[in-house]
């Protein structure tokens, strides 16, 4: 099987499991630490790099990390936190869920597209650093609205000397 439709196979799962966590993400609360964790555990992946095959030039690089940035404002755009009792909660946007198939399926159709002209292994670590670019800047905002109004929650307390 061509490796191209294994690659956009395994993205679609792994973009209907990402709805699944997003959905039970938004009945639990939000913290610190489930917002920065994901592009740490990502940042593993660059690991691929390490092999000449995945390797990228300059400009491959640089495409990919503007398309990801890009992308990663239709992300923060449907990424809110709201206040529920004494805890913020991610809201549950219907948005959220047309943009990511909608990132998903363009995802798809440039990899299908561009598998023709870019070897497999370039075109992996072109999507990999498009997907880390597309998640960091996500992650950053989304880490910036949780503080905001984590601090709206618990005011810096104030003591008299």
């Amino acid at each position: 099987m061509d490796m191209v439709i294994v690659s956009s196979v395994i993205a679609v799962v792994m973009g209907i499991m990402v709805m699944f966590v997003r959905m039970r993400a938004s009945k639990k609360p939000a913290s610190a630490r489930k917002i920065i964790l994901p592009p740490f555990f990502m940042s593993t992946g660059a690991l691929m790099f390490l092999f000449p095959e995945f390797r990228v030039s300059s400009i491959e690089l640089l495409e990919a990390v503007i398309i990801g940035g890009l992308f990663s404002i239709l992300l923060i755009k449907t990424s809110k936190f709201e206040i529920r009792g004494n805890e913020i909660y991610l809201k549950r946007s219907k948005a959220f869920v047309y943009v990511l198939f909608g990132l998903l399926f363009l995802r798809i159709a440039l990899k299908s597209y561009l598998s023709s002209t870019i070897d497999v292994g370039q075109l992996s670590g072109m999507f990999f650093l498009l997907a880390f670019s597309m998640l960091l800047p996500w992650r950053i905002a989304m880490y910036i609205s949780y503080k905001k109004l984590y601090s709206e929650l618990h005011p810096p307390k104030i003591h008299a000397t």
